[in-house]
């Protein structure tokens, strides 16, 4: 055993097993990605339905390509954004085409986070597929103490912050369905993404309907 915190949630997230740490928004429940039976522990723990695509966390943009493919609005907001709390659906890559995440198998939501912690962990981790840190239906634990009282032993290691982490969650920007389109609104509201969408680009803030 290290003894470093950092690596042994890293260690235990390539392993498969489930990891709680904090990033620039909530906390986050994650594993790696490159096993299936890793991301559907996910699910089973989070008790999140399958329709709903985890996202992907890496520590640098530069790491994000590999990922998802990356147009020239993802390449702008990125620089614009990055690390911070905009998470961009993309296409696949080959690399992450047969990651088992749920959703639409053609796509991805990948962000860099901003938090210290998580760029550290992620930076020894790889990419981990993470969702908000509670049962689905319920708000995000903000402390260690409701974290283990909703996972317990189900979570193999907790990296946790001594004050309530109280962030919203990443505004969700799909860039992989024609006109970019904002799914989940966070702090970075729609006046402040269209600025740095290339000129005549359109923005929606909201999903077309059927």
């Amino acid at each position: 055993m290290s003894g470093d915190p950092v690596i042994e949630a890293a260690r235990a997230a390539r392993a498969g097993s489930l990891i709680v740490f904090p990033t620039d928004t909530v906390y986050g429940l994650g594993t790696t990605p490159l096993e299936a039976d890793a991301t559907a522990r996910v699910f089973e723990t989070k008790a999140r339905p399958e329709r709903l695509t985890l996202p992907i966390l890496v520590a640098s943009t530069e790491l994000a390509h590999d990922v998802g493919i990356f147009d020239e609005r993802a390449e702008r907001l990125a620089r614009a954004f990055w690390p911070g709390a905009l998470s961009l659906v993309l296409p696949r890559t080959p690399s992450s085409a047969p990651w088992a995440l749920g959703g639409d198998a053609g796509t991805v939501a990948v962000r860099v986070p901003a938090h210290p912690l998580a760029r550290a962990l992620l930076a020894e981790a790889g990419p981990l597929a993470v969702t908000s840190a509670n049962r689905s239906g319920d708000p995000p634990a903000t402390t260690c103490d409701g974290l283990r009282k909703a996972f317990g032993d189900l979570v193999a290691v907790y990296l946790c912050e001594e004050a309530p982490l109280e962030g919203a969650a990443s505004t969700v920007l799909d860039l992989a369905h024609g006109p970019a389109t904002i799914l989940r609104s966070g702090d970075l509201d729609a006046a402040t993404l269209a600025r740095f969408l290339p000129a005549g680009e359109p923005l929606l803030d909201s999903p077309p309907s059927p």
